[in-house]
């Protein structure tokens, strides 16, 4: 299922886009900032997030 939400804070953003941006921004380690005004959205960035905490990044081949 990858359906895309055209909300105003990320608008074409597909589902898995949203699980892609919670993964990195939990790399990262930055604060969750799930998406207010979409409730799919928020939850594939949950998603995401969460993978992202329990997952190693991914590291750049040589």
């Amino acid at each position: 299922m990858n359906t895309t939400n055209l909300d105003e804070s990320g608008a074409g953003m597909s589902n898995e886009d949203w699980v892609n941006l919670g993964k990195s921004d939990a790399w990262a380690g930055k604060p969750k900032a799930p998406p207010e005004h979409d409730t799919e959205a928020a939850s594939m960035y949950e998603l995401g997030y969460s993978e992202g905490e329990i997952e190693k990044p991914p590291t750049p081949t040589p």
